[in-house]
């Protein structure tokens, strides 16, 4: 009698603890690292993949890109062939004072191997325009492929619909309005997220003809618990990208490159200005004209790289030599 009841007791627990891990990995959804975006900022979203098709590997993924999200820039990833599509939007966008009409609508990473036991991550870039609904959630279709198979995170709640309700539910982040900030400059300019930073009036200083060196200024502000930096970056125009500073050496102000980068304190604000910190473009290869914009990537060291349209503006002298 023992054993029979040690016997059902055991086949209860085995029972219990398979369909423990059956709902466990029925509701392992495809999610994102981030939950909620402003209108009018970029963001750097990371897909996460945490099991494949009942058991098979996953080999790829693809994300769908709805209405209201453009400038749109996947990361590549190694051993993954990357695929992009392009169409028209239904609206048009404002960005830089451009007119946007048509950018990247769907991603493809495929031609990799990620194993059913194993977790990964395939990250973009987007901006969240203000043709986004306020307080409501903006949802993104993925598509996971396996050699058998596919899972579709595509459910779209309607109204009123529990998104716990679906089986297979895409992913949403939920639409902030933008925030006033605690500057005057975040009201005339949009801020710029990646990850816990904020970047905010990034801009190139007007050189004058054969000039080798530009400087460029920003404001970044951590709003995250861990500290970051600005380790550097590219661009077409110059050869170099590097951080400097202005020291003073005895009696004579000195440039040099702030080595191992520019930390970014968490909860805290950098500003690069003339006089200080600051963006050193050197070995140019062209005139930083008044009106032009360039394209330039900024590295950070944990929230990863962003490229950004900056304008060439005038920027008074402070007294001090290398156009800085």
């Amino acid at each position: 009698m023992t054993n029979l009841m040690f016997k059902l007791t055991a086949a209860a627990l085995v029972s219990t603890l398979q369909s423990a891990i059956f709902a466990t990995s029925a509701h392992a959804h495809a999610t994102f690292d981030v939950k909620e975006a402003e209108v009018n900022s970029y963001q750097r979203l990371a897909i996460r993949i945490g099991h494949g098709c009942d058991g098979q590997s996953t080999e790829k993924v693809s994300v769908t890109i709805p209405e209201g999200l453009i400038s749109v820039k996947p990361m590549p990833k190694p051993g993954w062939q990357l695929e992009t599509t392009t169409g028209d939007y239904a609206f048009e966008y404002q960005l830089h004072g451009r007119a946007i009409t048509s950018g990247v609508t769907k991603i493809t990473w495929s031609g990799g191997e990620l194993k059913d036991a194993h977790y990964d991550e395939f990250i973009f870039r987007t901006r969240f325009t203000d043709q986004l609904t306020k307080g409501e959630k903006l949802f993104i279709p993925i598509v996971q492929n396996c050699p058998e198979g596919k899972l579709s995170w595509s459910e779209i709640p309607t109204d009123g619909q529990d998104p716990h309700d679906l089986k297979r539910p895409a992913p949403g982040i939920m639409i902030k309005a933008s925030a006033d900030g605690h500057h005057q400059h975040t009201k005339t300019m949009d801020v710029i997220k990646i990850g816990d930073l904020e970047i905010m009036s990034p801009i190139i200083r007007a050189t004058p003809p054969n000039a080798k060196v530009a400087a460029g200024y920003l404001t970044i502000k951590n709003t995250g618990s861990e500290a970051d930096r600005l380790i550097g970056g590219t661009t077409n125009f110059a050869e170099i990208v590097e951080v400097h500073e202005m020291k003073i050496d005895g009696e004579i102000m000195r440039m040099r490159e702030i080595e191992g980068g520019l930390e970014i304190p968490a909860g805290g604000e950098v500003t690069l200005k003339t006089g200080g910190l600051h963006i050193m473009f050197m070995k140019l290869k062209e005139q930083m004209k008044e009106g032009d914009t360039h394209k330039v990537t900024y590295q950070f060291e944990k929230a990863g790289s962003i490229e950004l349209d900056l304008p060439v503006k005038k920027v008074e002298r402070s007294g001090h030599n290398h156009n800085n």
